[in-house]
């Protein structure tokens, strides 16, 4: 029972809704004041701090080998230990280079959230420091692509016009619950790899750099989904958790293109259809998302219908 249901049966008057809302305003606030204050000491620069000229050791692994999509099933165990480096570098290239898909679908609804917004505001000025974060990890998970494998891997056709349509029409709670769901995603691969000695260096440094900074933009991202779900009406609600729940679903689908199987010289068909049925890798999915399901629940944003689309991708 909530404090407000607390006050109405023990005959004190409910808080104004203004004041509820100037009470979130508030906090929204001062989470961006430490926010910034945080980006100021502990921001950094892969493209400075890693030296990208050195060779790679070709004995380390893209991603930790646990992580790859195809661990535990019959094909890795048939695999040479030559083989399971290649599919892992491209396995992690292709999750980076959609990361950086959807990170120019978030910078674009960052600012168009804050487009005539309060410039004096901590808030304001927390969203323009998450863009510029977000530009620099761009940066660098296509030069950790280039130097890895040397290509790029984007969504399908069919998936990157979605990508449009949801940068366009996503608004308030839809926008940052959807950022909030991607980075997430994105966060859980890299910790599982980021102190991993059997993995590439420079990568293990890319991965530290995007999960210390992404952690401010999560931290912001919730206040923002928090403050939007404040007085929301049933239907909205209903709708707004469907979207991000669909969104969530192409954007975790994309992340292992077929085309890296291919160029790691597998049966693409044949790792697409393991990767699929792999219980191994949809466990470890599904256990690392739970702080994020509690969160979504939290909030109103996790119904039945988005429930759904959030067990097809082995989120729940």
């Amino acid at each position: 029972m909530t404090a407000a249901m607390d006050r109405t049966h023990a005959g004190e008057p409910e808080a104004p809704i203004d004041n509820v809302v100037s009470m979130h305003d508030q906090g929204t606030q001062e989470v961006s004041e430490r926010l910034l204050a945080s980006a100021a000491r502990l921001s950094r620069n892969a493209m400075t701090e890693i030296d990208w000229s050195l060779p790679m050791d070709p004995t380390k692994y893209g991603c930790s080998p646990e992580w790859s999509s195809l661990y535990g099933t019959a094909y890795w165990d048939e695999l040479t230990e030559e083989q399971r480096i290649s599919v892992t570098r491209h396995e992690f290239a292709s999750i980076m280079n959609i990361g950086i898909w959807f990170e120019m679908i978030l910078q674009e609804m960052v600012i168009r959230d804050q487009y005539l917004g309060a410039y004096h505001s901590p808030e304001f000025q927390f969203a323009l420091t998450e863009i510029a974060d977000e530009c620099r990890h761009s940066i660098m998970f296509a030069k950790a692509s280039e130097k890895m494998v040397g290509t790029s891997y984007k969504p399908t056709k069919w998936v990157g016009r979605l990508g449009k349509l949801f940068k366009r029409t996503a608004r308030n709670e839809v926008a940052y619950a959807g950022i909030l769901v991607a980075e997430e995603v994105l966060d859980v691969f890299q910790r599982g790899c980021m102190r991993d000695d059997r993995v590439l260096p420079f990568i293990r440094t890319v991965n530290e750099i995007h999960v210390l900074e992404e952690s401010r933009h999560m931290k912001f991202a919730r206040e923002e989904v928090r403050e939007s779900m404040q007085g929301v009406g049933w239907f909205r609600r209903q709708f707004s958790a469907f979207y991000v729940a669909l969104g969530a679903y192409f954007i975790v689908s994309s992340l292992v293109q077929r085309k890296a199987f291919e160029d790691a010289g597998l049966d693409a068909d044949r790792a697409v259809a393991e990767m699929n049925s792999n219980s191994h890798f949809q466990s470890m999915v599904r256990s690392s998302c739970v702080h994020l399901m509690e969160f979504l629940d939290e909030v109103g944003l996790l119904t039945r219908p988005a429930m759904r689309y959030y067990r097809k991708v082995h989120m729940l």
